[in-house]
């Protein structure tokens, strides 16, 4: 058995961290080892004979610091679905995405039971184009198993340079074997805010993920729909939103905040500990608000629910969101590599964890997919995920596998000229009609 496979190698953190950057980095971080425990201490020499051994014994020559990287690998896959660790090429992957442009299929995946799944394919993109599903099961690329495979690893074989292919080999509900799709690359810029009128005066804004300029587009969109006339209502659409950047989030919800939290950070290390606020600027939307959700709504686009939600400036209509409440810091090394870490739980202004629990609908309204789409496979939330760390709510409840709540209804293809083919839409936009006409006869 290969001491340093499948995320085996180290189970203690403390321990192998402080071990390798000793052995990386060099004596400026002996320190550190002075700093730990003697038990702690003595599984760091444990560390290091095996190490030894294998550099001495194992059957063929083996490079110390890929051994070592690797057992950075084990430590951090045993720690939460969210941490890892990332080579010198994956942290460049990390750093493109957040400008919203790279050449892929446009996928977000995660790890289901271990199989590397897909939380939704991104509007617009090669993958969304050809069918791809949110539920499906990743289980080859490129002809090769994809069992074992980290996160980092899956992105790094599925991007790639514009026009050139990647197969991937899905299983979904319904199939007895995997199907094949053969999948053309292309440069993913993933336009992260859409927006139109509807019914007249009903504003709407998609907001897709959030990338550097997300807050600025979103203030471009409300004054482009402004233009048109007084807005009556507005929808905001973070349904299928896997998050993105903090800030953004948190400035995306000062668009429409005056004052009050927006959100809080919270975590072991005090210095981590952080209070966002909204400031006034003058120029918040006064229309009432509906915010759609889904199971894909996660990490910044419940930042920006929650905030709306708890401090009465929209009504959240969908489904239960995704509950992706921890904080990831990349901590980068000096030789270009970088730990992705989980150091904190997001709340929401009131103070409710996101963590495994997510946003909380006032209205409740499952999407009905047209009848000639297919269903897809089961709902993915944060709290299905193996290893994911528990919801301050979540230890000793029991898991329903009869719940109702047993199908993913992802919006696939949103015709945004025709709203009767999406339930949730045409739901809040109906909402926000009936307000308006309720407030002309208190008038």
């Amino acid at each position: 058995m290969n001491f340093f496979s499948k995320g085996k190698a180290i189970s203690v953190a403390s321990v192998a961290i402080v071990l390798t950057l000793f052995f990386i980095f060099g004596p400026q971080y002996y320190s550190k080892v002075d700093a730990v425990d003697q038990a702690t201490y003595r599984s760091l020499k444990v560390f290091n004979e095996a190490l030894d051994m294998v550099e001495k014994n194992y059957v063929e020559k083996v490079d110390p610091k890929t051994l070592i990287q690797e057992a950075i690998n084990g430590m951090m896959k045993s720690l939460d679905p969210h941490s890892s660790y990332l080579s010198t090429e994956m942290y460049k992957e990390l750093q493109s995405d957040t400008k919203g442009s790279f050449g892929g299929i446009g996928i977000e995946i995660t790890m289901q039971n271990e199989i590397l799944t897909v939380v939704s394919p991104i509007e617009d993109t090669p993958a969304f184009l050809a069918g791809i599903q949110a539920g499906d099961q990743i289980v080859r690329i490129d002809d090769k198993s994809t069992k074992g495979i980290s996160i980092m690893e899956a992105v790094k074989k599925l991007r790639g340079p514009e026009n050139s292919k990647v197969k991937i080999g899905i299983m979904r509900k319904g199939l007895t074997q995997p199907k094949d799709y053969v999948i053309s690359r292309a440069i993913i810029n993933i336009k992260s805010v859409k927006y139109r009128s509807y019914e007249g005066n009903i504003g709407y804004v998609r907001v897709a993920s959030f990338q550097e300029r997300t807050a600025e587009d979103v203030k471009k969109g409300l004054a482009e729909l402004e233009k048109k006339g007084p807005v009556g209502g507005l929808v905001i659409d973070v349904r299928n939103n896997p998050g993105g950047l903090l800030d953004q989030a948190v400035k995306v919800s000062d668009v429409f905040l005056k004052s009050g939290t927006i959100v809080s950070i919270m975590g072991r290390a005090k210095n981590l500990e952080s209070k966002f606020t909204a400031r006034d600027d003058g120029s918040e939307p006064s229309c009432p608000i509906v915010i759609l959700v889904n199971e894909g709504s996660a990490s910044a686009a419940e930042i920006l629910a929650g905030a709306l939600q708890d401090n009465g400036k929209a009504i959240v209509l969908g489904t239960q969101s995704f509950g992706k409440g921890s904080v990831q810091t990349v901590i980068p090394f000096e030789d270009g590599s970088a730990l992705k870490l989980t150091t904190a739980r997001y709340y929401t202004p009131k103070g409710k964890s996101i963590q495994a629990e997510g946003i909380t609908p006032d209205i409740t309204v499952e999407h009905i997919r047209p009848p000639e789409e297919k269903e897809s496979e089961l709902v993915i939330r944060e709290r299905d995920l193996k290893g994911h760390i528990k919801g301050e709510n979540e230890e000793g409840v029991v898991k329903d596998k009869d719940k109702k709540e047993t199908k993913s209804r992802p919006i696939s293809r949103r015709d945004l000229e025709d709203i009767t083919r999406d339930n949730q839409l045409k739901s809040a936009v109906d909402l926000l009609k009936s307000w308006e006409i309720f407030s002309k006869l208190q008038k």
